[in-house]
Protein backbone atom coordinates (compact mmCIF):
# COMPACT_ATOMS: atom_id res chain seq x y z
CA UNK A 1 0.00 0.00 0.00
CA UNK A 2 1.92 3.89 -1.00
CA UNK A 3 2.33 6.03 1.30
CA UNK A 4 0.09 8.88 0.98
CA UNK A 5 1.59 11.97 -0.92
CA UNK A 6 2.81 15.04 1.47
CA UNK A 7 2.15 18.42 0.33
CA UNK A 8 3.81 21.78 1.43
CA UNK A 9 1.36 24.50 2.27
CA UNK A 10 3.39 27.52 2.10
CA UNK A 11 1.22 30.29 3.21
CA UNK A 12 0.78 33.31 5.66
CA UNK A 13 -2.67 33.54 6.18
CA UNK A 14 -3.62 30.93 9.02
CA UNK A 15 -7.40 30.69 8.14
CA UNK A 16 -6.75 30.20 4.10
CA UNK A 17 -3.87 27.62 4.90
CA UNK A 18 -6.13 25.49 7.32
CA UNK A 19 -8.46 25.31 4.48
CA UNK A 20 -6.25 23.79 2.31
CA UNK A 21 -4.87 22.01 4.51
CA UNK A 22 -7.90 20.41 5.78
CA UNK A 23 -9.80 19.73 2.20
CA UNK A 24 -5.99 17.95 1.39
CA UNK A 25 -6.79 15.69 4.20
CA UNK A 26 -9.93 14.82 3.78
CA UNK A 27 -8.66 14.16 -0.02
CA UNK A 28 -6.10 11.85 1.76
CA UNK A 29 -3.29 14.09 1.59
CA UNK A 30 -0.64 14.34 4.59
CA UNK A 31 -0.10 18.01 4.22
CA UNK A 32 2.71 20.55 6.52
CA UNK A 33 1.80 24.13 6.72
CA UNK A 34 4.43 26.89 6.87
CA UNK A 35 3.27 30.84 7.38
CA UNK A 36 6.67 32.09 5.84
CA UNK A 37 9.29 31.10 4.03
CA UNK A 38 11.89 30.80 6.18
CA UNK A 39 10.24 27.98 8.28
CA UNK A 40 10.00 26.14 4.65
CA UNK A 41 13.39 26.82 3.80
CA UNK A 42 14.74 25.06 7.08
CA UNK A 43 11.90 21.94 6.58
CA UNK A 44 13.41 21.68 2.92
CA UNK A 45 16.83 21.08 4.60
CA UNK A 46 16.09 17.46 5.93
CA UNK A 47 12.32 17.02 3.70
CA UNK A 48 11.09 16.78 0.26
CA UNK A 49 7.18 17.24 -0.46
CA UNK A 50 5.67 15.74 -3.02
CA UNK A 51 4.23 19.02 -4.08
CA UNK A 52 3.90 22.61 -2.80
CA UNK A 53 1.35 24.84 -2.52
CA UNK A 54 3.19 28.36 -2.81
CA UNK A 55 1.79 32.07 -2.01
CA UNK A 56 3.19 34.68 -3.40
CA UNK A 57 2.80 37.21 -0.49
CA UNK A 58 4.78 36.02 1.90
CA UNK A 59 5.51 38.11 5.07
CA UNK A 60 9.71 37.59 4.92
CA UNK A 61 9.57 36.21 1.19
CA UNK A 62 8.70 36.84 -2.63
CA UNK A 63 7.18 33.57 -3.02
CA UNK A 64 8.15 34.22 -6.91
CA UNK A 65 12.11 34.11 -5.19
CA UNK A 66 11.42 30.68 -3.36
CA UNK A 67 9.99 29.45 -6.85
CA UNK A 68 13.30 30.11 -8.72
CA UNK A 69 15.44 29.05 -5.90
CA UNK A 70 13.86 25.54 -5.60
CA UNK A 71 14.22 25.12 -10.02
CA UNK A 72 17.87 25.89 -9.40
CA UNK A 73 18.29 22.98 -6.91
CA UNK A 74 18.51 19.43 -8.85
CA UNK A 75 16.42 17.23 -6.23
CA UNK A 76 13.69 20.22 -6.52
CA UNK A 77 13.61 20.35 -10.14
CA UNK A 78 10.46 18.32 -10.81
CA UNK A 79 9.04 19.00 -8.14
CA UNK A 80 5.31 19.97 -8.48
CA UNK A 81 5.00 23.35 -7.41
CA UNK A 82 1.21 24.62 -7.52
CA UNK A 83 0.87 28.89 -7.02
CA UNK A 84 -2.19 30.05 -4.85
CA UNK A 85 -2.36 33.89 -4.45
CA UNK A 86 -4.28 36.83 -4.91
CA UNK A 87 -2.16 38.30 -7.94
CA UNK A 88 -4.46 37.38 -10.62
CA UNK A 89 -3.64 39.17 -13.43
CA UNK A 90 -2.24 37.44 -16.60
CA UNK A 91 1.56 38.97 -16.04
CA UNK A 92 1.59 37.78 -12.85
CA UNK A 93 0.21 34.28 -14.16
CA UNK A 94 2.92 34.02 -17.02
CA UNK A 95 5.37 35.21 -14.63
CA UNK A 96 5.17 32.22 -12.06
CA UNK A 97 5.46 30.07 -15.04
CA UNK A 98 7.94 31.54 -16.61
CA UNK A 99 9.91 31.04 -12.92
CA UNK A 100 8.79 27.12 -12.82
CA UNK A 101 5.53 26.77 -11.47
CA UNK A 102 3.30 24.17 -12.98
CA UNK A 103 0.48 25.69 -12.24
CA UNK A 104 -1.54 28.81 -11.07
CA UNK A 105 -4.84 29.18 -8.98
CA UNK A 106 -5.87 32.61 -7.58
CA UNK A 107 -7.89 33.67 -4.77
CA UNK A 108 -10.72 33.31 -4.22
CA UNK A 109 -10.78 29.97 -4.76
CA UNK A 110 -12.16 26.62 -4.88
CA UNK A 111 -11.09 23.98 -2.89
CA UNK A 112 -12.69 21.31 -4.98
CA UNK A 113 -10.70 22.80 -7.86
CA UNK A 114 -7.85 22.97 -5.71
CA UNK A 115 -8.17 19.14 -4.91
CA UNK A 116 -8.73 18.59 -8.21
CA UNK A 117 -5.33 20.75 -9.88
CA UNK A 118 -3.33 19.17 -6.84
CA UNK A 119 -4.21 15.47 -8.02
CA UNK A 120 -3.72 16.11 -11.63
CA UNK A 121 -0.19 17.84 -10.96
CA UNK A 122 0.89 14.27 -9.05
CA UNK A 123 -0.95 12.49 -11.56
CA UNK A 124 1.55 13.75 -14.33
CA UNK A 125 4.35 13.62 -12.16
CA UNK A 126 3.79 9.60 -11.57
CA UNK A 127 2.62 8.64 -15.00
CA UNK A 128 3.80 4.97 -16.02
CA UNK A 129 6.97 5.60 -18.47
CA UNK A 130 7.22 4.59 -22.21
CA UNK A 131 9.69 1.73 -22.84
CA UNK A 132 12.00 2.70 -25.45
CA UNK A 133 14.26 6.09 -25.33
CA UNK A 134 13.62 8.48 -27.57
CA UNK A 135 16.03 10.76 -29.99
CA UNK A 136 15.96 13.77 -32.33
CA UNK A 137 17.87 15.23 -34.20
CA UNK A 138 20.72 13.33 -32.77
CA UNK A 139 21.40 15.46 -29.91
CA UNK A 140 18.43 15.07 -27.80
CA UNK A 141 17.76 11.59 -25.43
CA UNK A 142 14.57 11.63 -23.65
CA UNK A 143 14.70 8.67 -21.62
CA UNK A 144 11.09 8.04 -20.19
CA UNK A 145 11.89 5.36 -17.85
CA UNK A 146 14.60 7.14 -15.84
CA UNK A 147 12.32 10.64 -16.27
CA UNK A 148 15.54 11.89 -17.98
CA UNK A 149 16.68 14.36 -20.92
CA UNK A 150 19.96 14.90 -22.20
CA UNK A 151 21.15 17.72 -25.03
CA UNK A 152 24.63 16.56 -26.70
CA UNK A 153 24.97 13.94 -23.46
CA UNK A 154 24.55 16.66 -20.56
CA UNK A 155 21.70 16.04 -18.63
CA UNK A 156 19.08 18.79 -18.93
CA UNK A 157 16.91 19.44 -15.57
CA UNK A 158 12.59 19.45 -16.32
CA UNK A 159 10.06 20.20 -14.09
CA UNK A 160 7.12 17.41 -14.00
CA UNK A 161 5.14 19.75 -16.74
CA UNK A 162 7.80 20.26 -18.91
CA UNK A 163 8.75 16.58 -19.15
CA UNK A 164 5.81 15.29 -20.03
CA UNK A 165 5.08 18.09 -22.47
CA UNK A 166 8.23 16.84 -24.22
CA UNK A 167 7.25 13.34 -23.91
CA UNK A 168 4.36 14.17 -26.01
CA UNK A 169 5.35 15.99 -28.30
CA UNK A 170 8.31 13.56 -29.43
CA UNK A 171 6.25 10.43 -28.90
CA UNK A 172 4.85 11.23 -32.35
CA UNK A 173 7.31 13.07 -34.37
CA UNK A 174 6.34 15.63 -36.40
CA UNK A 175 2.65 15.34 -35.75
CA UNK A 176 1.23 18.74 -34.87
CA UNK A 177 -0.39 19.05 -31.01
CA UNK A 178 -3.11 22.03 -31.33
CA UNK A 179 -2.86 24.05 -27.56
CA UNK A 180 -6.28 22.45 -26.43
CA UNK A 181 -4.97 19.21 -27.22
CA UNK A 182 -1.70 19.78 -25.03
CA UNK A 183 -3.51 21.10 -22.35
CA UNK A 184 -5.93 18.10 -22.57
CA UNK A 185 -3.29 16.32 -21.69
CA UNK A 186 -1.21 17.94 -19.07
CA UNK A 187 -4.75 19.29 -17.16
CA UNK A 188 -7.27 17.04 -18.39
CA UNK A 189 -10.93 17.90 -17.08
CA UNK A 190 -8.98 19.78 -14.67
CA UNK A 191 -7.87 22.02 -16.95
CA UNK A 192 -8.63 26.08 -15.97
CA UNK A 193 -5.67 27.93 -16.83
CA UNK A 194 -4.72 31.14 -19.21
CA UNK A 195 -4.26 30.71 -22.54
CA UNK A 196 -0.83 31.71 -22.65
CA UNK A 197 -0.12 28.43 -20.22
CA UNK A 198 1.45 26.15 -23.02
CA UNK A 199 3.28 29.01 -24.60
CA UNK A 200 5.51 29.76 -21.41
CA UNK A 201 5.82 26.18 -20.83
CA UNK A 202 7.21 25.64 -24.18
CA UNK A 203 9.18 28.91 -24.08
CA UNK A 204 10.84 27.34 -20.73
CA UNK A 205 11.18 23.91 -22.63
CA UNK A 206 13.34 25.60 -25.45
CA UNK A 207 15.20 27.53 -23.33
CA UNK A 208 16.18 24.68 -20.87
CA UNK A 209 17.01 22.40 -24.41
CA UNK A 210 19.17 25.06 -25.76
CA UNK A 211 20.35 24.26 -28.86
CA UNK A 212 17.82 21.36 -29.10
CA UNK A 213 15.11 23.87 -28.64
CA UNK A 214 14.62 24.49 -32.40
CA UNK A 215 12.84 21.01 -33.12
CA UNK A 216 10.07 22.26 -31.28
CA UNK A 217 7.91 24.49 -33.86
CA UNK A 218 5.25 26.85 -33.71
CA UNK A 219 2.47 25.97 -36.30
CA UNK A 220 0.86 29.12 -36.64
CA UNK A 221 -2.51 29.56 -35.42
CA UNK A 222 -2.39 25.88 -34.89
CA UNK A 223 0.08 24.62 -31.73
CA UNK A 224 3.19 22.98 -31.62
CA UNK A 225 5.08 19.96 -33.25
CA UNK A 226 8.69 18.57 -32.74
CA UNK A 227 10.20 18.05 -35.81
CA UNK A 228 13.79 17.88 -36.63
Amino acid sequence: MSLPSRIAIVEDEPDIAELVSLHLKKAGFQTAVFHNGESFHIHLKRHTPDLVILDLMLPDADGLDLCKNLRKEERFASLPVLILTAKGEETDKVLGLELGADDYVTKPFSPRELVARVKALLRRKQEPPAPEPLTVGKILLLDPARHAVSVAGKRVELTATEFNLLALLASRKGWVFSRDQLLDHLWGSEKAVVDRTVDVHIKNLRDKLGPAGKFIKNVRGVGYKLEE
